[in-house]
Order: structure tokens, then C-alpha cells, then sequence
């Protein structure tokens, strides 16, 4: 039995922003026209018109805006208001997928349900919050190592000391969370000489972007686990998108929750 979510924005009770309407509006960016987008779609132009016709009527401003001449010849372009409206809806769908996956961890277990919805509500400042499952726990004197996998190919160790593990009742199979601050992480293009007091994580560069401090980096694990790293602004210089690159965090540097 598998759970299915599907995400739309409605307003005024009806039908606003669904996946199939930010893509059209994507396509139309990409294409500088209506008609081109909607072949690229598989759809009419009627259609697609239709779509835009029923998000303008409901949106608060206009969506798309025409191009008059120049040396393009002009065409259909994207308001500063739609940029602003498929990031929203982008940034809630992304969170709306997370959730599903939450209920998908449980299967048809509604009691193990409960028990991940409860970790669902955890509230903390750091930006990287990952559910996952103790795997093994392993004794060195006064502290534990907790390791708990995040895919086939890659997991994370954290060290802890023994008595936060029993205090907090951590076992094999426990669920948890593996909670990391976004300073907490460093990116680099080579992978460090191996240890056992750092994570090494093979990945790619999702996105970056620079404030005038700092930059933000999106590292991407796998499908459904993304990092944030925070990173002085002159290091991202070597970085770019889609490549790979490495998270280097110390497992003295991941908090467990629960």
C-alpha cells in the first residue's frame, strides 16, 4: 500500500497553482512564447491559454507580460510577480513532498506513524534536520558512536556520550533525527584522507546562492536528502552546478534527536 499526495494552491475554493501550470509557465520563460511552450508540453494553444487565463483571473497581478520588438522580435515573458509565485509554490511543494515521505517511512504501521509524525513537529534553528534509523551503536569508554544510514551507498556516524544515548533510550532501530548546523559542513571538490572522526558524503552541487557575507550551498545526497552549507563567499569560487563535490562533517558536529 503506498500513500500519494498531490499538492495544489487553490484560491477563491478554486484550482490556482499545480505542478502542470508551473511547468507551462516555466516553458513559457524558456521559450519566449505561448504556443512554443504549449508544444513542448504536447498540449494546444488553446489549452495552455486557458490555464494562463484561469491563474491571471485569480492571481493578484498579472502573470505574463508581452515583449514588444527589439532586436528579438519580441514574444511572452514572465512578471517579476510570476518569479516571485513559482518560488513559493516550489518551496511549499518541496515541503509537502517531505511530508509524504514521512507517512511513506511508516507503510500501513499507523502506530509507527504516530511515532514519525511526532518527530515531524521537532523545531530547531539548525537547517538540516534528517530522519533516519539507528543502525548500530558501538561503546568507546564514555561515549557512543551512532550510525544510521541515509541510502544504499552512503550513512553517518555521530559521536555522543553513552549516557545522553540512555538517557534519551537510543537502540538499534530507533527513529530519529540526525540534526547538523549549516556551518557545521564543509564542501570541497576532492574527497579528504578517510577517518574515523569525520563523515565523508559523496554528492552534487545543487544550487548556490551568495549574500554578501557567506553563500548558502544546496548539496544533494541522493533524490530525497539535500544538505544546506553555509561557506565563506570567496570558496564557492571553484564550485558549479551539477558537479560533484564532498561533505565533510565531524561526528562530533551531529546532534541526535528524537
Amino acid at each position: 500500500m503506498n500513500i500519494d499526495g498531490r499538492f495544489w494552491l487553490t484560491k477563491d475554493d478554486q484550482s490556482f497553482l499545480g505542478a502542470g501550470r508551473v511547468e507551462l509557465l516555466h516553458k513559457i520563460e524558456k521559450t519566449g512564447s505561448i504556443n512554443a511552450a504549449a508544444k513542448e508540453m504536447k498540449m494546444s494553444y488553446k489549452a495552455a491559454w486557458e490555464r494562463i487565463n484561469g491563474m491571471n483571473a485569480l492571481a493578484e497581478k498579472p502573470l505574463i507580460q508581452r515583449k514588444i520588438g527589439g532586436s528579438g522580435g519580441g514574444g511572452t515573458t514572465l512578471t517579476p510577480y510570476a518569479h516571485e509565485l513559482i518560488k513559493t509554490y516550489e518551496r511549499l511543494h518541496e515541503l509537502h513532498r517531505q511530508f509524504i515521505d514521512r507517512f511513506a517511512e511508516a507503510g500501513d504501521d499507523p502506530q509507527r506513524l504516530a511515532r514519525i509524525l511526532s518527530r515531524t513537529f521537532l523545531t530547531t534553528s539548525a537547517r538540516n534536520q534528517i530522519p533516519t534509523t539507528i543502525q548500530k551503536i558501538t561503546q568507546h569508554g564514555l561515549y557512543v558512536t551512532i550510525e544510521m544510514p541515509l541510502s544504499n551507498e552512503s550513512s553517518l556516524r555521530s559521536t555522543i556520550t553513552k549516557k545522553s544515548a540512555d538517557n534519551m533510550g537510543l537502540d538499534t532501530q530507533s527513529e530519529i533525527y540526525a540534526i547538523i548546523k549549516s556551518s557545521d559542513i564543509l564542501i570541497q571538490s576532492q574527497a579528504p584522507q578517510t577517518s574515523e572522526e569525520i563523515n565523508i558524503l559523496k554528492g552534487t552541487i545543487k544550487s548556490i546562492e551568495l549574500s554578501d557575507d557567506f553563500a548558502e550551498l544546496e548539496f544533494s545526497l541522493n533524490k530525497n536528502t539535500n544538505l544546506i552549507a553555509f561557506l565563506d563567499k570567496e570558496k564557492v569560487n571553484t564550485f558549479e552546478i551539477g558537479a560533484e563535490a564532498y561533505a565533510i562533517i565531524s561526528t562530533k558536529n551531529i546532534i541526535i534527536g528524537s
